[in-house]
């Protein structure tokens, strides 16, 4: 064995590291030992970031391998994390505590020198600990490949203010296997979606927030998302999973005009001129010079129902017209006709489900009752 072999940091034993579901499916705590930034960028919901190195000595390592070689890297980085492993050592003995059943999951970029050096340290500490093969990039090939499976998927529909979020968290409630695709972009889909929400995350790590969303879901035999566009707010969605909601059969709802307004004002209504005026000034374009500014005068004025009112005009167009073409689940109405929840014929413009002034609860008990959408009823074949 050469005198560079032997110095290298020793590798967790092979049954220490772990394929990406087998380490999913683990219960210790998930350890990220990459630099805050990268963690920053995406990372695995739920996951611990207990970085090695920070943003600028990760930068400053990678610097010295390219010009000067492996070793001279690992002699720096050894000299730039020496005083701190007693704080990192501290620090994992925490995080073991908290599942102390099972044993740490440590990952890093590619599953090499940082996560091998952090079980190294946790191994001295006689904690029990696993690896991640191929670490956070083995991670996003298996989210990006999870969103290009075939999903069972269902869309609810409806005009702007219809309350569609609300009443997919109500059938959630209820077993109905649902993914918030609002909810993990913390945006509401429109110009002004994101009023009153907290700073969305990353593409990456929406797809990662949506992968783990999604994959508890797999043996579901329908999953219902909301229609959205192909962004939520910044966030898209994935291409695998978008191309298959395109095609996915869509339940519409509706409510009268006035409800939807009052449902807007109660969303939006507190959150300031300025801000409205902002998100108002966005869709200009295509409000059009005497809606933008009849709404931007409403907004003035507070008159939050008169400014919804102009807005809404833009937006029930847009929805309208990205119907066209659309597959319809069945002939979805409560009028005179059929009902039910197979897919209607293609091309058949979805009719929809009048909901009325039905609150959230109210409404999911009807679209249940209707055997529209049902609780989670698990597929047969393999897991």
């Amino acid at each position: 064995m050469s005198g560079q072999a032997k110095r290298r940091m020793p590798q967790p034993p092979q049954q220490m590291r772990l394929a990406i579901e087998t380490f999913l499916g683990g219960q210790g705590a998930v350890v990220d030992v990459r630099s805050p930034g990268e963690f920053r960028q995406g990372h695995m919901p739920g996951a611990h970031n207990l970085p090695l190195f920070d943003d600028v000595q990760r930068a400053q390592v990678g610097t010295t391998y390219k010009h000067k070689g492996r070793q001279a890297a690992v002699l720096e980085g050894l000299a730039l994390v020496g005083p701190r492993l007693e704080s990192l050592g501290q620090e994992l003995v925490r995080l073991a505590a908290l599942t102390p059943a099972a044993p740490l999951r440590l990952h890093c970029w590619r599953g090499g020198m940082r996560s091998e050096s952090v079980a190294w340290l946790a191994q001295g500490l006689d904690l029990p600990v696993v690896v991640l093969k191929g670490g956070y990039k083995a991670y996003r090939h298996w989210v990006l490949d999870l969103f290009e499976q075939p999903w069972p998927l269902r869309l609810l529909g409806g005009r702007t203010g219809s309350g569609k979020t609300e009443l997919l968290l109500e059938l959630q409630a209820r077993g109905v296997a649902v993914i918030d695709l609002e909810g993990l972009a913390n945006h509401r889909g429109s110009s002004f979606g994101g009023l009153g929400q907290a700073e969305q995350p990353s593409s990456e790590h929406f797809e990662n927030l949506l992968a783990t969303a999604l994959w508890p879901l797999r043996q579901a035999e329908t999953i219902w998302l909301e229609d959205e566009s192909a962004q939520v707010g910044r966030c898209r969605i994935p291409g695998g999973l978008w191309r298959q909601m395109q095609g996915a059969p869509l339940l519409a709802v509706q409510r009268p005009l006035e409800a939807r307004l009052d449902h807007l004002v109660s969303l939006y209504g507190n959150q300031g001129q300025a801000g409205l005026a902002e998100a108002t000034q966005r869709i200009a374009r295509r409000l059009g010079p005497q809606r933008t500014a009849l709404a931007l005068e409403a907004i003035a004025q507070d008159n939050w129902h008169a400014a919804c009112r102009q807005i809404l005009d833009y937006y029930d167009r847009c929805y309208d017209h990205g119907l066209e073409g659309r597959p319809a689940l069945g002939v979805v109405s409560n009028g005179p006709g059929p009902s039910g929840g197979s897919p209607g014929p293609a091309g058949e413009p979805p009719m929809p489900w009048d909901l009325g002034l039905a609150p959230p609860p109210e409404a999911a008990e009807q679209l249940l009752a209707a055997g529209l959408i049902s609780p989670i009823q698990q597929r047969l074949g393999p897991d």
